[in-house]
């Protein structure tokens, strides 16, 4: 147990009740207050609070239920890093991959690796971030699922007012995806028509919304008729339900026979095939995620056979790695979001110590849109 005092210069606001939204999932007597009302220059944070950290982490591979909900000893931060405190974590798929193994890492070890919330302290050489500011992140090391952590202040993105802390951790990697693959993938513009599979989920939601901004028509897939309806309420220009038709005869009869020049590809070896069989000549295969299972091995002849295609796997982490590229590509994603151009719409909330469940929901296919956790 560790007493702690949140404190800004200047000012310090004991706070019993609290009214914002900012840290969902605490009783009144549990919450403190980090609002930060401003005053001229100055910002307000708390009250004193009792607090344990907590953290889900696992320790051997397998299934959701070898993650466990432990108290963990946080320490001080090091040069160049910070100490957060998790007002909100985001849930994604390739969380999943971690736990079992698909993407290894050392054990024992925490889980996730996207969150949003408030740096409580700063360690030595930090510039551009101090205590009380509002930051999201993505990619950091593994650790998210927490309710406060140590991390490099590299890994940091500052958030603006008007961006939510919850909003913020539901699609700061999902968003930065849709980015990426819009943005930076290929030369495709307004009137093209492209391929997405998984257009119900976090990063399909966003990228329909986005592509729809720039003028380029989405033909999403998605697994019920449930998510149809998501997905076309999001930008899709026509939708397919896997399993009730044949995804590559639809895109021939949507396209005039052509095929599309790119697909976003997430789902990995149930659609590749298909994938593959939808693109048009010298076509796109984007393979961002792997949710059925890895992609077959590509057989370079065949790609010549059906038509001179290209296929590629990125990485978010390669395209946010120069911090220059990640704050333009950051600055134009909270741009649509805080002018409502896009809407980031949280459908599934879990408590940290819920998290078994929710990785379940998630592979599942229960899920629609954004997932969190509240802190």
């Amino acid at each position: 147990m560790k007493l702690r005092l949140w404190r800004r210069s200047h000012l310090l606001l004991a706070s019993p009740r609290r009214t914002d939204t900012e840290f969902p999932g605490r009783s009144d007597d549990q919450r403190y207050r980090c609002r930060m009302p401003k005053f001229g220059n100055q910002t307000c944070l708390t009250r004193l609070e009792n607090t344990v950290a907590k953290a889900i982490r696992f320790y051997e591979t397998g299934g959701p239920e070898v993650l466990r909900w432990e108290d963990i000893d946080v320490g001080e931060p090091g040069p160049g890093e910070v100490r957060l405190r998790h007002a909100a974590v985001g849930l994604n798929f390739a969380d999943t991959y971690f736990r079992t193994g698909l993407y290894p890492a050392p054990l024992p070890a925490g889980m996730g690796v996207e969150g949003a919330g408030v740096i409580d302290a700063v360690g030595a050489g930090v510039e551009g971030f101090r205590e009380g500011t509002r930051v999201t992140y993505t990619g950091s090391p593994l650790g998210a699922y927490s309710t406060e952590r140590v991390l490099p202040a590299a890994d940091l993105i500052a958030l603006p007012d008007t961006i939510p802390l919850e909003t913020a951790s539901a699609m700061t990697m999902r968003g930065l995806t849709a980015a990426y693959l819009l943005r930076r993938i290929s030369s495709i513009e307004s009137g093209d028509t492209v391929l997405l599979h998984a257009a119900a989920g976090g990063v399909g939601l966003i990228f329909s919304q986005w592509a729809k901004l720039l003028g380029i028509k989405v033909i999403g897939v998605v697994s019920t008729e449930a998510k149809a309806d998501a997905a076309l309420k999001n930008g899709c220009e026509h939708v397919i339900v896997r399993g009730q038709e044949s995804i590559p005869a639809r895109v021939r009869e949507l396209t005039d026979g052509v095929g599309v020049p790119v697909v976003f590809d997430s789902v990995g070896r149930a659609t590749f095939e298909d994938s593959l069989d939808s693109l048009a000549r010298r076509g796109l295969m984007v393979c961002f995620g792997t949710a059925s299972g890895p992609t077959p091995p590509i057989v370079a002849q065949q790609l010549a056979v059906k038509g001179s295609l290209f296929v590629t796997r990125p990485a978010l982490a390669d395209y946010i790695a120069d911090p220059s590229e990640r704050a333009e590509l950051a600055g134009e994603l909270f741009g649509h979001v805080a002018a409502g151009r896009i809407t980031i719409e949280i459908n599934q909330r879990y408590a940290l110590e819920d998290a078994a469940q929710a990785h379940r929901d998630l592979e599942t296919g229960h899920s629609i849109g954004s997932s969190v956790f509240s802190v």
